[in-house]
């Protein structure tokens, strides 16, 4: 039976067909880019301290009225307490000068009742300012990022089973429209509560958009594009919108007007339904071999090159029992249940979560690098940059499980290194965070393709989307391991350079797919890519493909 990639042979790799489906598909990565990272502005932190009502006080009390307090070896003015109010406004009223006729450490302390006062030297609001997140409300802050992430979650499990089930292409409009409309949506949120719940969905249709986009470009594209494509191509508009996000904030510094601009971008993408085929590879994997042909003549028309009278002749011969085969269809128990792919899928999750901690850990660390955010967000997103070209260059001449496990390594050896820089060289801290930060970003970009390459047609879809869902267990807790560095400043370093070296180590076992096609059916993969792990003989590894074979 001939490989897809040599029935469509004929119509080259780089014409006006694969053009169109490539430039439209990174486009449609664009709103990722601003979207995923826009919780930095959104649940930004701003200055604050407790709020004092306008009422008869001299000045000097209203300037002592709030306490001084010890943060980092920084002497700042309290964010949650302030001196008791009447009884500070009895002592103004006598005319008494605080630190000199009233000893300040005396005084008793109250919490903020009147409020907050927030400065607006960066941020004209955020949802902190707006639903008050602070004090016995901070853990709301990097909670709320938490349940965005979670919807990523969730959508990225359901995304890539109805997409290997009901097809690439409406699975990736009906997520961008879910984005778009959760987006705005969250302008109206009259109180954190619903604010969460509204995120939640939106992050439903964050992820699930990439990665429905990813795998329908690399199924439809072939060669040297589709690496092009998986690594250059997609993930450079997500970088691209990702450089966008520091412009926009900055310009819109309120955070409805931000959510405004990056939901309205969205209804730019309604027109791409009319362009953006369905994955041809997909329709053949479920016996619909005339619309497969259909795409492909079309084209070939685009293309100016002519097709051949039967295009799938030897998929024709099975599509009747593709279509009424139930064991045709496929989901995610199927990538657990044979001991090669099993452990195949185990590490690749393990391997998926280090580097969606430590992407996510490190962007959403972004405000530490520099005092201006705008600044810093935008170093973090250009750094990307060079990182997908290296993957590119990887994906193109390397290895995928060499370039997998130097990119670990590198991240995390440069995350172990950060704590012996000596404060006074912080440009070097700054430069080791930056480091791991691109191979962190060469990993992700890496890790798509190469997922993309271990799994057959009909499960493809369904691993990625499992892989990624797993991995945002560990963009989930993220929030809360930056936490840690209130307490000890290099504890979040430690751990995600720690799980880098882990899953350097782990990546050893991963069978090889360079140079190889995308397989079409699971018997495929089985025979092709054998786990040579020391826990798994070649005698189980044939025995396991045998079982698995006869279940189908």
């Amino acid at each position: 039976m001939k490989d897809y990639d040599e029935n469509i042979s004929f119509l080259g790799q780089w014409g006006r067909f694969q053009q169109i489906v490539f430039f439209l598909l990174c486009a449609s990565i664009l709103p990722n880019g601003f979207g995923a990272l826009s919780v930095v502005f959104l649940t930004a932190i701003p200055s604050h301290h407790c709020l004092v009502p306008e009422v008869n006080l001299t000045q000097d009390w209203r300037n002592a009225i709030i306490p001084r307090e010890v943060v980092n070896g920084i002497q700042e003015p309290s964010r949650c307490s302030r001196y008791r109010l009447d009884v500070v406004r009895n002592l103004s009223a006598q005319g008494l000068i605080p630190g000199r006729d009233v000893n300040l450490t005396d005084l008793e302390q109250e919490g903020c009742v009147d409020g907050w006062n927030y400065s607006k030297d960066i941020y004209q609001s955020t949802i902190v300012t707006e639903f008050d997140l602070v004090c016995g409300d901070q853990w709301k802050q990097p909670f709320t990022t938490t349940i965005f992430y979670l919807g990523f979650l969730a959508g990225s499990f359901f995304s890539g089973q109805l997409s290997d089930r009901f097809g690439r292409k409406p699975v990736l409009f009906i997520t961008m429209a879910l984005q778009t409309i959760f987006t705005f949506s969250e302008m109206f949120s009259p109180s954190w509560t619903v604010f969460s719940i509204l995120i939640f969905f939106n992050g439903l249709g964050h992820n699930s958009n990439y990665v429905s986009g990813f795998v329908l470009g690399a199924e439809i594209l072939t060669g040297k594009v589709r690496v092009l494509f998986s690594t250059m191509g997609v993930c450079l508009g997500f970088a691209i919108g990702y450089m966008l996000l520091p412009l926009f904030a900055y310009f819109l510094r309120d955070w409805k007007s931000l959510l405004l601009g990056v939901s309205l971008p969205g209804l730019l993408y309604i027109p791409f339904w009319w362009f953006i085929p369905e994955s041809p590879r997909w329709l053949l994997s479920q016996g619909r071999v005339e619309e497969a042909e259909a795409i492909v003549r079309k084209a070939a028309k685009m293309n100016k090159v002519e097709a051949p009278q039967v295009i799938f002749e030897d998929y024709s011969a099975h599509a009747d029992e593709t279509k009424t085969d139930p064991k045709n269809h496929h989901n995610i128990f199927d990538l657990l249940r044979t001991r090669n792919i099993r452990n195949m899928t185990l590490i690749l999750c393990l391997v998926w979560v280090t580097i969606s901690a430590g992407y996510y850990g490190l962007s959403l660390n972004t405000s530490r690098l520099h005092a201006d955010p705008y600044i810093s967000c935008f170093l973090s997103a250009a750094v990307e940059v060079p990182a997908y070209v290296s993957s590119w260059l990887s994906l193109r001449y390397l290895p995928r499980r060499l370039s997998v496990i130097c990119t670990m390594l590198i991240a995390g050896m440069s995350l172990y290194f950060i704590q012996l820089v000596p404060q006074s060289l912080s440009e070097l801290a700054v430069a080791l965070e930056m480091l791991g930060k691109y191979s962190l970003t060469t990993g992700i970009a890496l890790m798509y393709a190469y997922t993309a390459e271990l799994y057959p047609t009909v499960l493809r879809n369904t691993a990625t989307g499992t892989c990624t869902t797993v991995s945002r267990v560990g963009t989930c807790v993220v929030p809360f391991v930056l936490l840690l560095g209130d307490y000890f400043r290099y504890m979040p370093y430690i751990i995600l350079g720690s799980l880098s070296v882990v899953s350097a180590f782990a990546a050893l076992f991963l069978p090889e797919s360079f140079g190889q096609p995308l397989p079409q059916t699971i018997q495929e993969m089985q025979r092709r890519q054998r786990m040579r792990c020391p826990f798994i003989t070649r005698k189980e590894n044939s025995k396991s493909t045998v079982l698995f074979e006869s279940q189908l």
